[in-house]
C-alpha cells in the first residue's frame, strides 16, 4: 500500500510541477473562474465544446499543489467526453476525494483519493471540478465558500 501511496504522490507532484494544458484557449466556447479563499487557489478554466463533446480543456491560475494537480488531471481526463459524462465524472471524483472510495475507473485521477485524509485540502482538489461544471453549465464563477 505504501508503494501505491508513493506512486499517487509522484503523480500529484508531477502534475503540479509540469501541469498539462496550462494555457488559455483563445476563444473558448465555455469559461469559468474558480476561487478558494481559504487556500488562495484561483483558476480560470477554458473549455471548447463542439456539439456536445469537449474538444479541448485548459486552465491558468495559481494555487497549491493539490489544486494545480487536480486541474491538470482534469484537463487530460475530459477531452473527448460529453457534457453529460462530465457530470458523471464530477460526481465520482467528488465522492472519491471526500471518502477515499474508488468506485469508478478514473485513471490517473485516483491519485487524488488520498486527499480525503486531509479535510482542509478537499476544497483545493474539488475546485477545478466545480469550475468545469460551472463552465459547461454557463455559471461563469464558482467559489468554495458561500457568499454572504
Amino acid at each position: 500500500m505504501s508503494d501505491l501511496s508513493d506512486l499517487y504522490q509522484e503523480v500529484i507532484l508531477d502534475h503540479n510541477k509540469r501541469p498539462r494544458n496550462f494555457r488559455a484557449i483563445a476563444s473558448p466556447s465555455h469559461h469559468a473562474e474558480g476561487y478558494n479563499p481559504l487556500c488562495g487557489d484561483r483558476l480560470n478554466l477554458y473549455v471548447q465544446v463542439d456539439g456536445n463533446v469537449i474538444t479541448d480543456v485548459a486552465f491558468q491560475g495559481s494555487g497549491c499543489a493539490i489544486s494545480k494537480a487536480s486541474a491538470s488531471l482534469l484537463t487530460e481526463a475530459l477531452v473527448g467526453k460529453t457534457r453529460w459524462e462530465v457530470q458523471t465524472i464530477f460526481k465520482a471524483v467528488r465522492d472519491m476525494i471526500t471518502t477515499g472510495r474508488m468506485d469508478s475507473d478514473l485513471g490517473k485521477i485516483v491519485a487524488l483519493a488520498g486527499v480525503h485524509k486531509f479535510p482542509e485540502r478537499i476544497k483545493c482538489a474539488v475546485l477545478p471540478w466545480h469550475a468545469v461544471l460551472a463552465a459547461v453549465g454557463g455559471a461563469g464563477t464558482v467559489s468554495t465558500e458561500a457568499k454572504d
